[in-house]
This record gives structure tokens, C-alpha cells and sequence, in this order.
């Protein structure tokens, strides 16, 4: 076994997660395993203490990690953003101990993930999902019918949509006061299937729920007259899912997303919808100008006499 100034500063890091930040023990043995990684990398560059690691050092461990060796595969950009995540631990720890004067990683930044594109689905498996949530006209049926109209018609975040108090509704006028992360408010128009939706909801069923508890100003209830929990909301939706016969996984984030997929599709403005969504910068919103560029490619191939 390898003992030098490296094993001694790795064993007191690995003591530091273990009894002072008390991480799980599943955590500590992904730190241990990309540490120790890390370290033979060290040796491999001629360093045997922890005061001679030079930046390009940290660099050079980075590439090997994206480009893999004999003994390792190639790393994708989130495990090699742990394993970066966890040298930069070290080296602070390290500084903040006394036991080296500089930070070598601290202007080393761990790669960034390939963004996710949002996943909407068609209107098609929209209307279905609709049409399968309200069926068979009881009053959760109608209840979960005027719910998910609300996550589509309005891009909704669950929470936001659970946590509607009748009295944010403003049917007259057709809008919705949304309270959204930060606790930021956003006024959101009321589609005339959401509103009718929530309007035979207000008359044929909540009546029927709100009496069977205390009289909650939650605007959608469950059974015991309580506010309906997002678990719930969640169960809402798979079930109505299943009956729709959408094969794919869908949640209520399925809904937000195409609601401003759909938006964007009609010739939307994208700082409208990000207005709509509640999205504090237009760039957490622009991601979604990317999902329509195959539906312009698709219209371009089918109705341009040159695209092919």
C-alpha cells in the first residue's frame, strides 16, 4: 500500500466527511473511489504530497477522466462533475486545515451536463389524457378533469396548482393567481376548457367534497374535504395515463412543458411564455425553442420544393 504525504491527506479529508459532515455511507464510497482515482493520477504526474499538485494537475485529471485509460471507460459529464466536485473538496479542506497555502483546484470547474430537452407530448395524447381524467362524470372524476385542464391550460406547477385557494380564481375575467418558487406571484390566463372545466368542478362536485371535512379554502379537495396533496395529483394523472392508453411516462411536468412547447408551436413569443411559465430568466425558457426546431424541420421538409 502507497503511504505518502497524498494517503495521509486523503485519510484525513475521508475522516473530516465520515464524522464531522456525516455524509451517508453510500456518498463517502463514491468520494473515496473517485479520490483514490485521483490520487494515482497524482503519483502518475510525479507528485507524492499534497503540496505540489499544480492546477494543470487537476486539469490533466479532468481530461483523463472524460477520455478514459486502459483500466477506465470514458466518464460522462456528470460523473466526471462528481468526481471533479469531490477534488475540489479536498483542496479546500486541505487550505482551510493549514496543511497546503493554495487551492490548485479552485479555478477548475466541473464539465457541465448536456441540457435536457423538455418532453411534451402531442394534442392529441393531450385530449385523450383530458377526456380519460373526467369519464365517468363523478366527483373526483369532474374534480380531476378541471385539475389537469388547470396543469395544461395554464402551465401550472403542481405545487402551484394544489396549493390554489378558491379565492385566487378570477372567473369572470378568466385568470388565475399563481404563487410559484420564491413565492413570487404571476397572473396566468384562464383557457375557456380550463374555466369550464374548474366552473363545473365549483358547481357539481366541490360542494359535494368541501362537506365532508372543515370547510378548507383549497380550491381542489380530496375525499376528507382536506387540500389535495401532490402525491394525490400525481395518482390523478397516472391513472388518467393509463385509461388514455398513453404509453409513455407522463407527469405533471409533461403537462408544463407542453403547454409551452404547444405555445411555442402557435407562434408564441418566447418571453411571453416565459411570463406564463413564471421563469425568472428568458434562457431557463429558450430551452424550449429547441424542442420546435424539429417541428420547423419537419414543416420545411414537407412544404419547401427544394428541401430534398
Amino acid at each position: 500500500m502507497v503511504t505518502d504525504g497524498l494517503s495521509d491527506a486523503l485519510r484525513a479529508y475521508l475522516d473530516h466527511l465520515t464524522v464531522e459532515r456525516g455524509l451517508a455511507p453510500n456518498t463517502l464510497q463514491s468520494y473515496r473511489r473517485d479520490l483514490r482515482r485521483y490520487l494515482e493520477h497524482l503519483r502518475a504526474c510525479g507528485r507524492r504530497d499534497p503540496s505540489e499538485v499544480q492546477e494543470q494537475d487537476v486539469a490533466g485529471f479532468l481530461v483523463s477522466l472524460r477520455e478514459g485509460d486502459e483500466n477506465h471507460p470514458p466518464l460522462a459529464a456528470n460523473s466526471s462533475a462528481r468526481a471533479v466536485v469531490a477534488v475540489r473538496g479536498l483542496h479546500r479542506f486541505l487550505v482551510r486545515d493549514g496543511i497546503t497555502e493554495t487551492d490548485p483546484a479552485r479555478t477548475v470547474r466541473p464539465p457541465s451536463p448536456p441540457k435536457r430537452l423538455p418532453k411534451a407530448i402531442s394534442l392529441s395524447d393531450v385530449e385523450a389524457l383530458l377526456a380519460a381524467a373526467g369519464a365517468d362524470e363523478t366527483p373526483r372524476a369532474v374534480r380531476d378533469r378541471a385539475l389537469l385542464e388547470l396543469l395544461y391550460g395554464c402551465g401550472a406547477r403542481i405545487s402551484e396548482a394544489v396549493g390554489l385557494d378558491v379565492d385566487e380564481l378570477e372567473l369572470t375575467d378568466g385568470t388565475v393567481r399563481l404563487v410559484g418558487k420564491g413565492s413570487k406571484e404571476r397572473v396566468v390566463p384562464l383557457g375557456s376548457y380550463a374555466r369550464d372545466a374548474i366552473e363545473a368542478y365549483l358547481v357539481r362536485s366541490r360542494p359535494e367534497l368541501v362537506a365532508a371535512g372543515k370547510g378548507s379554502p383549497a380550491l381542489f379537495l380530496n375525499a376528507r374535504g382536506g387540500r389535495l396533496s401532490r402525491q394525490s395529483a400525481w395518482t390523478v394523472l397516472r391513472a388518467a395515463a393509463v385509461r388514455a392508453g398513453i404509453a409513455r411516462e407522463v407527469s405533471p411536468h409533461t403537462l408544463r412543458h407542453s403547454f409551452a412547447t404547444h405555445l411555442l408551436d402557435g407562434g408564441a413569443d418566447v418571453r411571453v411564455v416565459q411570463e406564463l411559465l413564471g421563469h425568472a430568466s428568458v434562457t431557463t425558457t429558450q430551452v424550449y425553442t429547441l424542442v420546435t426546431v424539429d417541428r420547423l424541420r419537419e414543416v420545411y421538409a414537407t412544404s419547401h420544393p427544394r428541401a430534398r
